[in-house]
């Protein structure tokens, strides 16, 4: 996604989520390069569910060649007519690509001044996609930061609905060995996404 605007300073909460969109966003969009499986080998966990999933991944990383990170995420994402997940919020919401979640998605990108990257090509409504646009409204990318009722907001409507599901699949899909953890990692940290906006909207009640 484009962003032209100078990123501002949140709080340190919120920069730590803006940071963990963004690295999902990274594994997702693209192969991961021999840079990125090295700062991830880098890792470290707690003993939450979070934590554990990161000292899994961290220790993957640092066994997992860049080639069979790429062939996994072709497999994954890619193939021969299709990789084995679709990872698009119309797929998962309506069974079709390109559908009206898109388009939806697309209304509410030009209300935030989001504009799509001129060497993106697939839809807007893919996971790597909408992690980035998170990340860019929680630090100002695109404009000021966004509050956490437009965060809420976008979340529920673009990203709550359907990633899980998709994490989930990642965790269990055939080709995942590296992607296994990190799907465990999005399917967590989404979870704790949910539960954050949940107990906001009742604090504002």
């Amino acid at each position: 996604m484009n962003n032209t605007a100078k990123t501002v300073s949140t709080s340190e909460e919120d920069l730590l989520r803006a940071d963990l969109y963004d690295y999902l966003a990274a594994l997702l969009s693209c192969p991961p390069s021999g840079e990125l499986l090295g700062q991830t080998g880098e890792l470290t966990g707690d003993d939450t569910d979070l934590g554990q999933a990161i000292d899994a991944l961290s220790r993957l990383a640092r066994v997992t060649k860049t080639s069979t990170a790429e062939r996994e995420f072709n497999a994954l994402f890619i193939g021969m007519a299709r990789g084995e997940l679709l990872p698009y919020a119309s797929f998962y919401l309506t069974g079709f690509l390109n559908e009206k979640p898109l388009a939806v998605l697309r209304k509410d990108m030009l209300g935030l001044t989001i504009e799509r990257a001129p060497n993106v090509f697939e839809p807007e409504d893919n996971i790597a996609s909408l992690c980035e646009m998170m990340a860019g409204m929680i630090r100002g990318r695109f404009g000021a930061p966004a509050d956490i009722v437009q965060q809420r907001d976008f979340f529920n409507k673009h990203i709550g609905p359907w990633a899980s599901h998709f994490f989930k699949d990642l965790e269990g899909a055939k080709n995942s060995v590296l992607y296994a953890p990190i799907g465990t990692v999005g399917r967590v940290f989404m979870d704790i996404e949910k539960e954050s906006f949940r107990m906001a909207g009742e604090s504002s009640a």
